[in-house]
């Protein structure tokens, strides 16, 4: 019997990457019945791996970024085995009301719109950047410096929404607007900014900071539309399961020595189901 129960226990623990010590061998019982969950033992996640250095697919062609990492580091506290989809932002919020994946983590941006459809916990604060070729922002400071630029960026979520508002504050001031291409995602909006297609994009501020610091384009602005991002559910069992986790990360200091890596802030907020 011993040697059943052993050999149970290194199985879930081999499956989650761990080490088979007692105590996480002891408590390695999924907190989420299969039928909460799309795939048995399983937390399926969706993701656009585009924005690095939170999401992205490295030189090897591996799934890497601080996102990525807090997936798995949720998995693993609720004993089951993370599992990504990769898909573009916009099929998300379909997929997960048809019940294609049990959690958006992809840094989807919060508001009371979304929360009406889908449970979200906002975890994490970020905001706007807009980054332009290396050189070419130097009289740019101020968002009505953009004026008549063609600006380009992701379809379908937060940033888009906030490029249209920039676009009409513009309009509102006796300036020209922004001439806005979208794409399916934003490694498509910086090729194009590569390629000088485009005079800037908007992506979030970590994104940008990550392309300043490579040398690739230059944040020129930074900080514009602040707003919490967030985890997002259609199951409430999984939510709260995923909610009590992250309390328990963030009184751990996990979240802070995650976020620290990445130069990222700790909301002081406490979290919740919104």
């Amino acid at each position: 019997m011993f040697s059943r129960l052993f050999l149970a226990t290194a199985i879930c623990a081999a499956a989650l990457g761990v080490g088979t010590s007692p105590v996480f061998a002891a408590s390695c019982s999924p907190a989420v019945p299969d039928s909460e969950l799309v795939k048995p033992g399983t937390l399926v996640m969706s993701t656009n791996p585009t924005l690095p250095p939170l999401q992205f697919i490295d030189s090897n062609g591996d799934l890497k970024g601080m996102r990525v990492e807090l997936g798995k580091m949720i998995a693993k506290r609720l004993c089951l085995t993370p599992e990504y989809i990769r898909i573009e932002f916009s099929a998300m919020i379909p997929g997960l009301a048809a019940g294609r994946w049990d959690m958006i983590n992809t840094g989807i941006f919060y508001n009371e719109e979304r929360a009406k459809i889908m449970e979200m916990i906002p975890y994490e604060d970020q905001a706007i950047s807009i980054s332009m070729a290396p050189g070419k922002g130097k009289s740019v400071s101020k968002k009505e410096d953009l004026a008549g630029k063609t600006i380009g960026v992701e379809i379908g979520g937060f940033e888009e929404s906030k490029t249209r508002a920039m676009d009409a504050e513009l309009k509102a001031e006796g300036l020209k607007g922004l001439d806005i291409r979208t794409f399916d995602n934003f490694a498509l909006a910086f090729q194009a900014l590569r390629a000088g297609q485009l005079d800037g994009v908007v992506s979030i501020d970590a994104v940008a900071k990550e392309y300043d610091a490579r040398g690739d384009f230059d944040r020129v602005l930074s900080g514009l539309y602040p707003a919490p991002v967030a985890l997002a559910f259609k199951n409430h069992a999984l939510a709260e399961a995923v909610l009590k986790v992250m309390d328990d990360m963030k009184a751990d200091g996990t979240i802070a020595k995650l976020f620290g890596e990445y130069g990222i802030a700790v909301p002081k907020a406490k979290y919740e189901i919104k």
